[in-house]
């Protein structure tokens, strides 16, 4: 019963821990926009969060059968997926939780080329190689991660509530 009272909380709070390393990176890639030597002699590379989700170790069955298709009236077409192994009815099976993993990438898009004459770092053409940070893409990116933070937190705030008055019943 309890896991079932805490698994919106917990689940919120992964949700937390994922955009504040978002936030922390893009802060860190803000810092870094105009950075044109780092120690391995090249411009600062952008980095980028990647989540990814773990569904197949808290299934009750880890077999997903194929999604089928079948003709209704000859008219429509239904898919549905189901647990290999669960219900004849072919409904899905009630996952007991979710595990998120929150990877830092670099992005691989090329380096801005800048012609600046004067840099320390400028070739002897005059062009200098800049980080590949976009201010706008991360502000846009920073805006978009505050917000599901605060989302988060808004139904951790909400769990809570619900305990509250289900105590008082």
């Amino acid at each position: 019963m309890s896991q079932g009272l805490f698994s919106s909380i917990r689940l919120s709070a992964s949700g937390l821990s994922g955009q504040r390393t978002k936030m922390d990176t893009i802060a860190k890639n803000l810092a870094n926009a105009e950075t044109t030597r780092t120690a391995d002699g090249t411009p600062y590379r952008r980095e980028r969060v990647v989540f990814s989700q773990s569904l197949a170790e808290k299934m009750k069955s880890t077999a997903l059968s194929k999604v089928q298709s079948q003709p209704r009236d000859g008219l429509l077409t239904s898919r549905s997926r189901h647990i290999a192994g669960g219900p004849a009815s072919g409904r899905y099976a009630t996952p007991t939780g979710v595990d998120s993993e929150v990877d830092i990438a670099e992005d691989a898009s090329e380096f801005k080329v800048v012609y600046d004459p004067g840099h320390p770092d400028a070739d002897e053409e005059g062009y200098v190689l800049m980080p590949n940070v976009n201010v706008i893409t991360e502000m846009v990116d920073m805006i978009t991660a505050s917000r599901a933070y605060e989302a988060n937190i808004a139904a951790v705030q909400s769990a809570k509530q619900m305990f509250a008055k289900a105590l008082d019943i």
